[in-house]
């Protein structure tokens, strides 16, 4: 086998281009590789997202479920407090399209009522004679709009003439359990938005204060946050929310849990905002910064804190869900929000007993919601986490 170099001692053969210096002919882009090192960081980080599937899906699923509480009056059959006393503890009905093998349309069965004497329990017999087909951006129940302007259109009504439509069921009281379910989604989302505000602005200041300033303020911060993470969560949502006075309306209460679940979830945000000042501070930019006169809150909030905002949106993205379930927990037992507002909490408080969940199975269809929303934020945050370093992997 020939080797490339020249024998020993020989002289070794070297190159000159007589062709005039061109910077761009030796290392010249494709387009693919000009359009992907000349893009901004923000396109990087979509083109990255794009990618993770389910990230992608669970953020277009959370735009329109955030989207439709603009909407709730709209989108739900009936008004929060319509009670039909002619069907309590009705099961859901069932959608079809084909009657007798002919298309009809969506539409749905009409039932009978009865007693069962034997185990004294409602009954609903379906008649299959009786197709009650189903109305689209009708006129049904008056409500509303934002408190604006009085409105009458939704999205579907039951036929005219027939008693109601109710796809999952009737409540003690005769409430169609989807619209309560449609109306409590402004509540349940709602709530974790401002409590991640909350958590946010404390997490951020706190953090920030401790991570640039170092020593005895660190000190503090880190014990404080110590003994915060070290307090079971629920027993303190509970303490915390047992001493609110029951004679506070709604609207008070909706905010003291929205604050109680800021103060409690902001210490895991301040940790990450400390450890990334740590090692940020030394930077020289901040030294620039510094000697040109800036202060200290002009160098956390409008120079250190901006480089890794990526990674605080996705945290956040995170720790939404956590701030969900705790008022969810909260309202299911009896110590957060109380009717008459209604959240997905609030509507899971009457399936606590086990005989009626046995006999009345769909009361606990409220739980399927939080479910998703649970992972699609999961699945947002894990993709966000991943696009917000988008130099991590070659393209």
């Amino acid at each position: 086998m020939s080797s490339p170099l020249p024998p020993d001692g020989a002289p070794i053969e070297h190159f000159v281009s007589t062709e005039p210096f061109d910077p761009k002919s030796v290392d010249k882009l494709s387009p693919v590789q000009e359009r992907v090192y000349l893009a901004s960081q923000f396109r990087l980080m979509w083109w990255k997202f794009k990618r993770h599937r389910a990230a992608l899906i669970s953020g277009i699923f959370l735009l329109l479920i955030y989207g439709s509480i603009l909407i709730s009056e709209f989108l739900a059959p009936y008004a929060l407090g319509d009670r039909h006393v002619d069907n309590i503890y009705m099961p859901p009905q069932q959608i079809h399209f084909f009657h007798d093998g002919r298309f009809v349309g969506p539409f749905v069965y009409g039932t009978t009522y009865h007693l069962n004497m034997d185990i004294l329990r409602r009954e609903y017999p379906i008649d299959p004679n009786r197709v009650e087909k189903l109305r689209f951006f009708c006129q049904g129940d008056p409500y509303r709009f934002w408190g604006l302007f009085e409105a009458r259109l939704h999205l579907f009504c039951a036929a005219k003439g027939a008693p109601g439509v109710f796809l999952l069921g009737t409540d003690r009281l005769g409430r169609d359990v989807l619209s309560r379910i449609i109306y409590g989604t402004r509540i349940s989302l709602t709530i974790g938005l401002i409590g991640i505000t909350v958590s946010f602005i404390l997490g951020i200041s706190i953090g920030g204060l401790a991570g640039y300033y170092g020593g005895w303020a660190d000190i503090i911060v880190q014990r404080i946050i110590e003994v915060l993470q070290s307090l079971p969560s629920i027993p303190l949502w509970l303490a915390l929310a047992a001493i609110m006075p029951v004679d506070w309306s709604p609207v008070v209460v909706y905010f003291g849990i929205t604050i109680i679940l800021g103060l409690i979830d902001w210490t895991g945000l301040a940790r990450a905002v400390r450890s990334k000042l740590l090692s940020l501070r030394e930077e020289d930019y901040v030294l620039a910064a510094e000697l040109m006169g800036a202060g200290p809150r002009r160098i956390i909030f409008r120079h250190l804190i901006p480089g890794f905002m990526s990674h605080l949106i996705a945290s956040a993205t995170i720790t939404i869900p956590t701030m969900i379930l705790g008022e969810t927990a909260l309202s299911f037992l009896g110590l957060g929000l109380r009717p008459p507002v209604t959240s997905w909490g609030v509507l899971l408080n009457e399936a606590q007993n086990i005989n009626v969940v046995a006999l009345y199975p769909w009361l606990i269809l409220p739980v399927v919601p939080v479910i998703l929303v649970i992972l699609a934020f999961n699945f947002l945050g894990d993709g966000l986490r991943d696009a917000a370093d988008p130099y991590h992997s070659a393209w």
